[in-house]
C-alpha cells in the first residue's frame, strides 16, 4: 500500500489533532495494531452494515498491514495507513455484493397477520446490529463520543448504505471521525475539491433518508475549506446530533420497557410507544407501523412472548435486550436480539433480530436461563 503524507493525526473519542506516532518496530506491531482494532471495527461496521463482515474486513487490514510493513516507511501515521488499508478493503466487498437493507426498506407496512410474514431472506439482505463495545471507544471527547453512538444506529447505518462507497467513506472520514479534507484527498488519492463534493452530494442523501436532516449549520463555511465538517451540535448532511445520547431518560424509558414487556401489559407498552412505531422482525420482510397492529402482532401471532424475560444489551448505540421465551420443560431459551429506538420519551421502534445462534454469542448472552 502507498504510505500517505499527514502531518498529524486524530484518535476517535476526541477532536485535538497530535503528532504522527512513531514507526513501531517489527516486533511491537501486533501490539500496536490491536490499539487500532475497536476504531477500525467500528468504520468497517458503518462502511458494510455487517457486525461479522466488519470482522472479516478488520483482519483482511491488519493482515495486509502486517505483510506490507516492511514498506511503510512512516511518511504518515500508522493510523492514517491502516485507515487507507481498511478503506480499500471495503470497497472491495461492497463491490461484490448487493446493498443490505432493513424491513422497512423492502416495502411497506403490513397488517398484522401471519401470513403477511413472508419467507425467511438471507443473512446478506440485512443491516445487522453490533455490540456498543465493539466499535465504540469507552472514553474521550463527549461530543465525539456522542456522534459515535448515533452515527451506528440502524438507520443511519441502512441510510448510509444508499451511498456509493466514496461518497460514504468521505462522509465517514469527514464527519464521524472528524478528519481533514485533505487527508480524506490522500486517502483517496484525490483532490480537496472532489473531496468536498463527494461531501455535499453524500449530505444531500443522507437528508433525504430516515428522520435526519441537513438543516442547522452553514453548510457554506465548511463546503470549501480544509477544516472538519460540522460536528454534533449541527447535525449536517444526515448526521444526528447528540440530543438522542443514552442518559437518564432513556435509562427510565428502558426499565419502563423491560416491566411493561416481561409483565406483558399491553397497556404499560402502548403508554411508552409513539403512535407511530413500528415492529420489525429480520430475517422476515414483514413490518408493522403503529400501536394497534403491534399490539395486534403481540397478542394475536406474537402470543407466545408472553411471560418472556429480557436481558439488557448495549446495542448501535441504543438500548436493547435478549429476549429468552419460556421453552418446554422449563428455563426460557432464546426467541430474539430487541433492538429499541427512542425519541422524544417514546420508543419509536422494536427491531427484532430473530436469528439468535448468531446474535446471542456475539452480544456475550447465555444460551439458556433458569427458571
Amino acid at each position: 500500500m502507498t504510505d500517505l503524507v499527514t502531518p498529524v493525526d486524530t484518535v476517535e473519542g476526541s477532536l485535538a489533532p497530535r503528532p504522527a506516532n512513531p514507526v513501531p518496530a517489527r516486533e511491537d506491531l501486533d501490539v500496536a495494531l490491536a490499539g487500532y482494532r475497536r476504531e477500525l471495527t467500528g468504520y468497517c461496521y458503518r462502511m458494510l452494515g455487517s457486525a461479522f463482515e466488519a470482522d472479516d474486513a478488520v483482519q483482511e487490514t491488519l493482515l495486509r498491514a502486517w505483510r506490507s510493513y516492511d514498506r511503510f516507511e512512516g511518511r504518515s501515521s500508522l493510523r492514517s495507513w491502516l485507515y487507507r488499508i481498511a478503506t480499500n478493503v471495503c470497497f472491495d466487498a461492497l463491490g461484490a455484493r448487493k446493498r443490505r437493507e432493513r424491513p422497512m426498506g423492502l416495502g411497506g407496512p403490513q397488517p398484522a397477520e401471519v401470513e403477511n410474514l413472508g419467507q425467511v431472506l438471507p443473512e446478506e439482505t440485512w443491516v445487522e446490529p453490533v455490540p456498543d463495545d465493539r466499535v465504540l471507544p469507552h472514553d474521550g471527547d463527549p461530543a465525539q463520543v456522542a456522534v459515535g453512538r448515533e452515527s451506528i444506529r440502524l438507520a443511519f447505518v441502512a441510510a448510509l448504505q444508499y451511498l456509493p462507497p466514496k461518497q460514504r467513506a468521505v462522509l465517514l472520514l469527514r464527519e464521524v471521525l472528524r478528519w481533514q479534507a485533505s487527508e480524506v484527498a490522500e486517502l483517496l488519492d484525490t483532490s480537496v475539491a472532489s473531496v468536498n463534493s463527494a461531501l455535499q452530494r453524500a449530505r444531500a442523501t443522507m437528508a433525504a433518508r430516515a428522520h435526519w436532516s441537513s438543516t442547522g449549520v452553514d453548510d457554506a463555511e465548511h463546503a470549501d475549506g480544509d477544516g472538519p465538517a460540522a460536528g454534533p451540535g449541527g447535525a449536517v448532511g444526515g448526521m444526528p446530533g447528540d440530543e438522542q445520547s443514552l442518559g437518564d431518560e432513556e435509562k427510565r424509558l428502558l426499565e419502563r420497557y423491560l416491566d411493561a414487556f416481561e409483565r406483558y401489559d399491553m397497556d404499560a407498552l402502548v403508554a411508552i410507544l409513539h403512535a407511530d412505531a413500528t415492529l420489525s422482525m429480520p430475517p422476515y420482510p414483514l413490518w408493522m407501523r403503529g400501536t394497534d397492529d403491534i399490539v395486534r402482532w403481540m397478542v394475536g401471532p406474537g402470543w407466545e412472548c408472553e411471560g418472556s424475560r429480557l436481558l439488557p444489551v448495549a446495542v448501535n448505540g441504543t438500548f436493547g435486550f435478549g429476549q429468552y421465551r419460556r421453552a418446554e420443560g422449563g428455563g426460557y431459551e432464546p426467541w430474539a436480539l430487541q433492538v429499541i429506538e427512542t425519541r422524544g420519551g417514546r420508543v419509536v421502534e422494536i427491531n427484532a433480530f430473530l436469528d439468535t445462534a448468531a446474535w446471542f454469542p456475539l452480544f456475550g448472552l447465555p444460551p439458556r436461563l433458569d427458571s
